[in-house]
Order: structure tokens, then sequence, then C-alpha cells
């Protein structure tokens, strides 16, 4: 079971990480982005570490008060769900 906690934490850290970058360069483009529900959606599902590091790494959505917060707070969630599951 821990093999799969580490797989899952990794695979959807970075599909959160790219999924966050995608929106960076069509924002850039001016194209449809990606819905910010799914960026938090991402971000529950135990992404928050992608989403966060691709924040500041890209400079996106770093002033949505939302995401200041929330992505925050969803880190910290994440962070105890894995370490429950993980002991």
């Amino acid at each position: 079971m821990v093999r799969g906690v580490l797989l899952w934490f990794v695979l959807i850290n970075i599909i959160a990480y790219v999924v966050m970058s995608e929106d960076k360069n069509k924002a850039r483009a001016r194209r449809e982005r990606v819905p910010e529900k799914t960026l938090f959606l991402l971000a529950f599902m135990g992404g928050a570490l992608g989403i966060w590091i691709a924040m500041y790494r890209k400079r996106h959505k770093t002033r949505h008060t939302s995401f200041r917060i929330g992505i925050p707070l969803l880190l910290v969630l994440n962070i105890l769900l894995y370490g429950y599951f993980l002991r």
C-alpha cells in the first residue's frame, strides 16, 4: 500500500504541475483556459504540492486570494492524509 500511495503522490503532483503550467501557457496565448474548479480538484485529490510549486515557478494565479489561501490549506490536508496512509 505504501508504494501505491507514493506512486499516487508522484503522479498526481506531476499531473497537477503540468495542468497548471498548461493553463499559464493558454492564458498567455489567450486560449480557452483550464477551469479553476479543475485545478482545485487536482489539489484536493493530492496534487496541492504540484499546484503550489507551479503557482510560484510560473507566477500563475498568485494574485487570486482563493489560490493563495486555498492551495496551502489543501496542501496541509494532503500532508495529513498522506501521513495517515503512509504510517
